[in-house]
């Protein structure tokens, strides 16, 4: 079994390629828009053998920290049917605790994307959960840009997420 530290170095599989694929053969089984997955993608980037991330999160694909991750390399198509089960799971918590079905595309897309890079269990009694509810869709966007840190500390990488998440947020508005 390869060690995982020796495949930190792994190579890089194309977001675009990534994206591709979701729309072509699974944008029947998510909402999430072109839009939105781009920043997802973009935001997390894409390797197709398994790494460490910053936290210490076995990782692989898109962000996919769920199910089994084998020391192995994957293809597209696996990181594209992985990655649209970890997008389905940030759906269904949107939908669930933010009244997801109800909501603009563009505030769904954001509010997917956070919820894919924080996780449910965060978001889901958050302030800004609490305004998707209300119906306050500004304030809900306005909400993304307090959501930069990571253990603490302020990361240049999340203030250009949550830039581009607010800005997609308040386009539909």
């Amino acid at each position: 079994m390869p060690n995982i530290k020796k495949i930190a170095t792994t190579t890089i599989c194309s977001v675009s390629v990534i994206i591709g694929i979701v729309l072509g053969n699974y944008s029947d089984e998510i909402r999430t828009s072109k839009a939105g997955l781009e920043i997802i993608g973009n935001a997390e980037a894409c390797r197709n053998e398994p790494y460490n991330c910053p936290a210490g999160i076995l990782t692989v694909g898109i962000g996919s920290t769920t199910g089994e991750i084998e020391s192995r390399k994957y293809s597209d198509d696996e990181i594209a049917k992985r990655w649209v089960d970890d997008i389905k799971s940030a759906e269904d918590c949107v939908n669930r605790f933010a009244n997801g079905f109800h909501l603009p595309q563009s505030v769904f897309d954001a509010t997917v994307s956070i919820t894919f890079n924080v996780g449910c269990s965060k978001m889901k009694s958050s302030t800004m959960y609490k305004y998707l509810n209300s119906g306050n869709y500004q304030k809900a966007c306005d909400e993304l840009p307090r959501w930069n840190k990571a253990n603490g500390k302020v990361l240049n990488g999340l203030v250009t997420r949550r830039e581009k998440e607010r800005a997609l947020c308040l386009s539909g508005l």
